[in-house]
């Protein structure tokens, strides 16, 4: 007869110490905590009330209980009973303004060379092509790369699954004075694409209209794959692995000279990062598709993309197809929250001073659990962002003179 096995005790610093190293089932305790947490959300005695709001001329921003305001330049932490301010950045310039940011978290499973990267970050970019890492706790610059004194670069997106970020440069438009002097732009736009675990340069490459055509509107990079999309609303698919091995031309080190500059630093002023991806021929193009608003997500396994049909009897509505063979097919689209709870939003339909409820929804069965009513008046008129995060709700909305905030937390109430 097998002897009776015991459960072991384990010591909460050896469960931390797992978790942080992404170790076994260390992610249960989070689990659990979950299980407790949607328990007391959705006790009698408990609802969400509103605790707080802000107004502001610029975009507000909300991400992992952190509310930004005035372009990133101040901080609230969302973890208190009501937003507390973390940090206010000294006011900028316009030629220092952010442009655009990232919310970067190190990773768990491995111990970065440098103590400053393993903080959790917030990567920005400056109008004056700077690109910033700064801490999301303090605001204290941690990192700082010039990218180039040639090209004006604007946005900042992620190719998360790779590790990677990538910086996107405006648009090279065609002025009539160049046109009618027969001058062209060959040049749409370049991309700056990073390693983010340390920060590291991949390289810079250009997207020309020698290699790719003309009429290209926007490129964006997810998943390792370049996405190129066309006026004549096709979109073309390359590997971005197959650019990279076959028209790298030097490899970058962010603080080392660089022999496309001459022997200066990379990322320093004035020279910043060379185009070290020099394209030219024509890429195999893995994918195409014609899709009514330019935009394909890609992603699962195995390979699906989820596209809108050109066709005006499909507006609104999302098409997801096998890669391999663009058959219809719905077995992997799935949704999990942290609570396993779907917030949905519901509003009476009128404009000016219109309601609007929070709906919480079991994920599993769909069964109606809480109904959240909003304080604030909701016009459909305007542009509304809703966050559900734990026991936070945030709603941000967009209005004719700026932007406004307003955050609900779970509370004990009497009924």
């Amino acid at each position: 007869m097998a002897p009776c096995s015991r459960k072991r005790a384990v010591n909460a610093t050896e469960l931390l110490s797992r978790r942080s190293r992404g170790i076994g089932d260390a992610g249960s305790l989070i689990r659990h905590s979950m299980e407790v947490l949607r328990g007391i959300l959705l006790q009698d005695n408990r609802d969400f009330v509103k605790v707080w709001n802000k107004t502001s001329k610029s975009t507000i921003m909300y991400e992992n209980g952190k509310i930004y305001l005035e372009n990133y330049q101040n901080c609230y932490s969302c973890v208190h009973a009501e937003p507390q301010l973390l940090y206010k950045l000294p006011k900028r310039s316009k030629l220092e303004k952010f442009e655009d940011a990232l919310l970067c978290q190190s990773p768990l499973d491995r111990t970065l060379a440098s103590p400053s990267d393993q903080k959790p970050s917030l990567l920005v970019l400056t109008a004056n092509n700077w690109l910033y890492r700064l801490s999301v706790e303090t605001g204290e610059e941690l990192q700082r790369v010039y990218l180039s004194s040639k090209h004006k670069f604007r946005y900042l997106s992620w190719d998360d699954s790779q590790g990677r970020f990538y910086v996107k440069s405006v648009q090279n438009k065609e002025t009539s004075l160049e046109r009618q002097a027969g001058i062209t732009q060959n040049t749409v736009m370049h991309l700056a694409i990073f390693h983010v675990f340390p920060l590291q340069i991949v390289g810079i490459l250009d997207i020309n209209k020698k290699v790719f055509g003309n009429g290209v509107t926007d490129v964006v990079l997810s998943h390792g794959v370049l996405v190129v999309s066309y006026s004549n609303k096709s979109v073309k698919l390359y590997s971005f692995e197959h650019i990279v091995q076959r028209y790298l031309t030097e490899k970058l080190t962010l603080g080392k000279p660089s022999s496309l500059l001459g022997g200066e630093t990379v990322g320093d002023v004035p020279f910043g990062i060379p185009v070290n991806i020099q394209i030219t021929d024509w890429p195999p193009v893995l994918f195409e598709v014609s899709c009514a608003n330019n935009s394909v997500q890609i992603g699962g396994y195995p390979w699906h993309y989820i596209y809108t049909p050109m066709q005006s009897r499909h507006k609104g509505t999302h098409h997801i197809c096998s890669l391999k063979d663009s058959t219809m097919t719905f077995r992997i689209v799935e949704y999990e929250d942290e609570l396993d709870l779907l917030a949905v939003v519901v509003t009476n339909g009128e404009e000016g001073e219109g309601r609007a409820q929070i709906q919480l929804h079991d994920n599993q069965s769909g069964q109606l659990l809480r109904t959240v009513h909003l304080l604030e008046p909701w016009d459909e008129t305007y542009r509304h962002e809703l966050f559900f995060d734990k026991d936070t709700i945030v709603h941000i909305e967009q209005k004719n003179n700026g932007f406004c905030c307003h955050v609900y937390k779970l509370k004990v109430v009497r009924k």
